[in-house]
């Protein structure tokens, strides 16, 4: 082997565990870039479902809403890490009138809203609703499924 050969040879020798060190320790960062950490509607019936969220905030508590979730689809209602460990949902079959209901009352708007408070929706111009409380133990993301059969959800991470 020439001098120079042998050179070249080293060289890739101690570039190629460097270039897959870089490789390895950017890949962590690369994997934590796709995981994708929310939470997460999914429309398990076949109609057209409005959903509505509830959640403790720094301004306190807020609920937002309407998603329209399609039937057989799923929509995201928060983006990002979740900050909460309870959040709460509320939901209406637009065509059958079903809800997915709970027995804690939060606030809702007819139309697409984004109300802080929860106490005295009707003196306020909103309406009152039972939200299921979701328990997400601190989870960083998290899913909700509608089943066909308003009334019955399961929340998962």
């Amino acid at each position: 082997m020439s001098k120079k050969s042998l050179k070249t040879y080293l060289r890739l020798l101690v570039s190629a565990p460097a270039a897959l060190f870089a490789v390895s320790s950017a890949a962590p960062l690369l994997m934590a870039g796709a995981a994708h950490a929310d939470f997460r509607v999914c429309n398990g019936t076949q109609n057209l479902v409005g959903v509505a969220i509830g959640y403790r905030a720094k301004e306190g508590w807020t609920t937002e809403g309407w998603w329209q979730v399609p039937a057989s689809t799923c929509a995201t209602l928060i983006e990002g890490e979740l900050q909460s460990r309870y959040y709460y949902l509320y939901a209406e079959d637009a065509a059958r009138g079903g809800r997915w209901t709970g027995n804690v009352n939060m606030c809702v708007a007819e139309n697409e809203f984004k109300i802080t408070g929860v106490n005295d929706c009707f003196a306020r111009g909103y309406q009152r609703m039972g939200f299921k409380e979701y328990d997400t133990g601190r989870q960083g993301s998290w899913m909700v499924q509608l089943s066909d059969t308003p009334g019955t959800q399961e929340g998962q991470n």
